[in-house]
């Protein structure tokens, strides 16, 4: 049986090395992975997705709206416009955070109220995980992706020690920042397991957009 992973967010969130790092967790495992981008932008505030297919024998790379097990989005608006890919049984993990976009603070365009709740009325599973303020808490912001992944662990066909380890070889550097890591990761992880948070308030604002160092 494959899983199905859509990996969204918005330019210079880290989409592409999330949705990476957990095709190199299942090949490391012994698993097919095929990693393929759906669309992408190099450039801060564009959308970025990625499909991840894992399993025992994976023979296509893409995957039909309607049939994601696992919807993984760094954004809370991107959770909302991709949740008609997930498959009746799939779940969504929703970091809280709200990246408007130039386009709504110029007034031609509307933020949606509440992302998560919306799914949540659209009869979607979906958690939300306020990965920014944990990440804060941590001391480093940079380690929101790492909650994530953490907040996805259990809703994968991965050993979640397998993933945290991949996660600190990634982005571990000196001992301080593994801790840090492995911190950010079980807390991400106990969100999840704690059902979720409450919408958080982090909101920020993109400026036109512009090259940024990871897609």
């Amino acid at each position: 049986m494959n899983t199905n992973i859509l990996v969204v967010g918005v330019g210079g969130q880290g989409v592409m090395t999330a949705a990476e790092l957990l095709a190199r967790v299942a090949l490391a495992s012994g698993l097919d992975a095929c990693k393929t981008e759906i669309a992408g932008m190099s450039q801060r505030g564009g959308v970025v997705s990625s499909q991840v297919r894992i399993g025992p024998h994976v023979h296509a790379s893409e995957i039909a709206p309607g049939h994601v097990d696992l919807l993984l989005a760094l954004e809370a608006a991107e959770a909302l416009r991709w949740c008609h890919w997930l498959a009746p049984t799939g779940r969504a993990i929703v970091n809280t955070l709200r990246a408007v976009p130039p386009v709504v603070s110029s007034g031609k365009a509307h933020y949606p109220d509440d992302p998560v709740g919306e799914m949540s009325k659209l009869g979607y599973d979906a958690c939300a995980v306020d990965a920014g303020t944990i990440a804060l808490a941590l001391g480093d912001a940079r380690l929101a992706n790492t909650v994530m992944l953490g907040a996805a662990a259990d809703s994968l066909p991965l050993d979640p020690d397998a993933l945290l380890a991949e996660v600190l070889q990634r982005f571990g550097g000196k001992e301080e920042l593994r801790q840090r890591n492995a911190a950010a990761f079980e807390a991400g992880r106990a969100q999840t397991q704690m059902g979720g948070t409450q919408p958080g308030p982090q909101v920020i604002r993109l400026e036109k957009p512009q090259l940024a160092g990871l897609p």
